[in-house]
């Protein structure tokens, strides 16, 4: 059996005796998977990564990291994961190298040992010719890649990315997105990740989390969950809100469920393209006026919607969110 690297009981975390950011959770992630938090601003992802790296202290419930109390042995813990926040926090005015060699002391690390990673990591983050450039001439694609490394510098058996690639370009992200691979494949490294991009999470997770408001409410692989969904999606909106067309919709050969909101149905089936033109006609048998037409394979969007009752890129970002991403994407312009 896979070896747990992470294991939580009954997770909590209560702020002000009142505001519940993490509520009960349960969770395992196993070695060797990438494993994905996805949620809103808001939804306690980044209480939960800071709990799990015993920069706070849970309310209640237990977790143990790597096999360690995230409470009773934080030092153990600390010792044994890696670290990248979501916001740049190399020191601009010291080289790529000084900033690796630098996270390497905090650690207790031998000089020399530290100097021989750090030309290692230099090397597979491709930042060895900037190595000895001070960070303020780095490109926001460079500093997240010296985020990486630095965060790696401990050869940590657990690597925290939090939203790691927040604010950078498509061609960017895709380049951090391989050196992540790298980190499994050659390394066999454990990675527990958060991100808003969809298709992130679909593409690099072997399996993800949906939280909100505090709550994890599924844990399966990307194409688990979609398949859970049962089937093709069918949005039909109408003219006017008279008559409620549920039951008539309900009653059609291949319709699961219908959900309505306002004037748009939600509408669950199997095999979307031999329903559809049924659902029209019994619609247009009514004189009812079809405004709205869509058909959409599962996604995780649509599982997100599934068990949150709202879309995942609907979210409003909040003020604090939207200046951390400001001061990220002015550095990384730098």
């Amino acid at each position: 059996m896979p070896e747990k690297i992470v294991e939580a009981h009954s997770l909590t975390k209560i702020f002000n005796r009142r505001v519940k950011a993490v509520d009960s959770v349960d969770l395992e992630i196993e070695q060797g998977e990438i494993f994905g938090l996805l949620g809103p601003n808001g939804a306690g992802k980044s209480t939960m990564i800071n709990m799990l790296t015993t920069i706070l202290k849970p309310t209640s419930g237990t977790a143990k990291v790597c096999s360690y109390d995230i409470v009773k042995e934080a030092a153990a813990v600390r010792r044994s994961i890696g670290v990248v926040h979501q916001e740049y926090t190399a020191d601009e005015d010291l080289t790529g190298l000084d900033n690796i060699l630098l996270c390497a002391s905090l650690y207790g690390m031998p000089r020399d040992v530290a100097n021989q990673r750090a030309w290692e990591l230099l090397e597979l983050v491709e930042l060895k010719d900037a190595a000895k450039r001070k960070v303020e001439t780095y490109s926001g694609g460079m500093r997240r890649r010296l985020e990486l490394a630095c965060g790696l510098i401990s050869r940590p058996t657990l690597l925290f990315l939090d939203e790691p690639t927040l604010g950078l370009d498509v061609q960017t992200r895709v380049a951090v997105w391989n050196y992540i691979r790298r980190l499994k494949e050659e390394y066999d490294m454990t990675i527990f990740m958060t991100t808003h991009y969809l298709e992130e999470a679909d593409a690099m997770c072997d399996r993800i989390a949906i939280i909100d408001h505090g709550r994890i409410l599924k844990i399966g692989a990307p194409n688990e969950l979609k398949a859970g969904l049962g089937g093709d999606i069918i949005e039909i909106g109408v003219d006017g809100d008279k008559l409620d067309l549920t039951s008539l919709i309900i009653g059609i050969r291949g319709v699961k469920e219908v959900k309505k909101v306002d004037t748009l149905y939600r509408i669950k089936v199997e095999r979307g393209e031999e329903v559809a033109p049924a659902i029209i006609d019994a619609i247009r048998s009514k004189n009812v006026t079809i405004s709205k037409l869509s058909m959409i394979k599962p996604t995780l969007d649509e599982v997100y919607l599934e068990y949150t009752g709202h879309s995942l890129r609907a979210e409003q970002t909040s003020e604090e969110d939207i200046m951390s991403l400001r001061r990220t994407l002015h550095r990384a312009r730098r």
